[in-house]
């Protein structure tokens, strides 16, 4: 299969993937293992990389664990079924054990956790605290306990023999794609709210039921393109994990076949990722004094500011309660306000998400370099 084809045949997988199921959109985990791909190349850390994964990039890598919720509605039992890697048999076995072990569920409590929890973690974030600070929102397998999880894996502090089914090849894959989803800010923080339709503070006994980090609630936007003005079901959530991503790569004609628009975000998309590997991002290494297994913490920790900035722009009306996937939410619109800067939200949004990709290919690079030989991962020369 060519790798248009592959790439054309990924997107509609995935495309058929219940939007709350996903974090950044295949382009967007791209970027952050394309970049992370050129700051391992040629390092002792790229060759363990490559052989656990028997090859497989990290671009390649970021959205496997995307697209093995294909397999959740026919199981892992057909050889076959999409998607199926059978020039790395011995991952594609792995991976399907890994599906079985965290088979998806909508029981909280039950034995074995699904690993779509693995994706996200939803802090309440009318009253900023950090990740530690409560306990709504969170659990053992959500994104933050998984990318640990993973790192103890790699450095030989879990078994490879866990109860999660997590190798060392598969936690390779799994931090490929968990680092971009710990900065998507709506799969960090969430919004409460009471029956009343306000927002609210479950961690301070004011029971409240939450967005699913903006899945369940409209966005209609007063500034953007043509096409997203235009476009009357946009999720919030569906919103930063696409339409922001795309808003960093050049605009595209409606009129384009599906082979020339995966064409032409392929060429935005290596051009971006050149570009995000050669300008070391702002801010980007985690202090000194935090352990390599505590990483997914501290840049939770840094997100959630941004994601009640994400909610504080926008005003939500008609909240309501409603059933999602045999689960109560809350579901209204969110309407853009007038910010104090006056910037509109799809720019605002897309200037974000830009940074947070670009900090997350980097720090991909540097967790599996450290994890893997416990040196971090230097600026990249001038002839880069």
């Amino acid at each position: 299969m060519t790798e248009m084809r592959r790439g054309i045949l990924i997107a509609i997988s995935i495309a058929a993937v219940p939007a709350a199921l996903l974090a950044y959109g295949p382009t967007g985990h791209e970027i952050v293992g394309g970049i992370a791909d050129k700051l391992v190349v040629n390092t002792p850390a790229g060759e363990t990389i490559y052989t656990l994964t028997n090859g497989i990039t990290l671009e390649r890598a970021s959205v496997i664990a995307d697209e093995i919720k294909a397999w959740d509605k026919n199981g892992v039992d057909d050889p076959n079924a999409f998607p199926h890697y059978p020039e790395h048999a011995k991952i594609d076995k792995q991976l399907r054990d890994f599906w079985r072990a965290n088979p998806p569920t909508q029981d909280s409590k039950s034995h074995a956790p699904s690993h779509h929890w693995f994706h996200y973690t939803d802090v309440p974030i009318l009253n900023l605290e950090k990740y530690s600070d409560g306990k709504t929102g969170r659990s053992q397998w959500d994104v933050v306990h998984m990318i640990s999880y993973c790192v103890d894996v790699l450095r030989g502090e879990i078994p490879e023999d866990n109860p999660r089914k997590i190798t060392r090849p598969v936690a390779v894959i799994l931090l490929a794609h968990y680092v971009g989803d710990v900065h998507q800010p709506l799969h960090v923080g969430a919004e409460y709210f009471n029956q009343a339709g306000q927002a609210v503070d479950p961690d301070r006994n004011q029971p409240g039921i939450e967005d699913e980090g903006g899945n369940t609630f409209m966005l209609r936007l007063t500034r953007g393109t043509p096409e997203g003005m235009a476009h009357r079901g946009l999720k919030l959530h569906g919103f930063w994990d696409y339409d922001a991503v795309m808003a960093n790569l050049q605009p595209l004609s409606p009129t384009l076949s599906k082979e020339e628009h995966y064409q032409k975000t392929e060429q935005a998309k290596r051009k971006l990722i050149d570009r995000l590997t050669k300008e070391q991002p702002t801010n980007w290494r985690a202090p000194a004094n935090i352990a390599l297994k505590n990483y997914g913490e501290f840049w939770a920790d840094e997100i959630l500011p941004v994601a009640r900035e994400a909610h504080e722009r926008l005003q939500f009306i008609h909240v309501h309660e409603t059933i999602d996937q045999d689960r109560n939410v809350m579901a209204g619109d969110a309407r853009e306000k007038n910010a104090p800067d006056h910037v509109g939200y799809a720019d605002w949004s897309a200037k974000i998400v830009r940074e947070e990709l670009h900090k997350a290919g980097w720090r991909l690079a540097d967790l599996l370099q450290q994890a893997l030989t416990s040196t971090s991962i230097s600026a990249p020369s001038a002839s880069h």
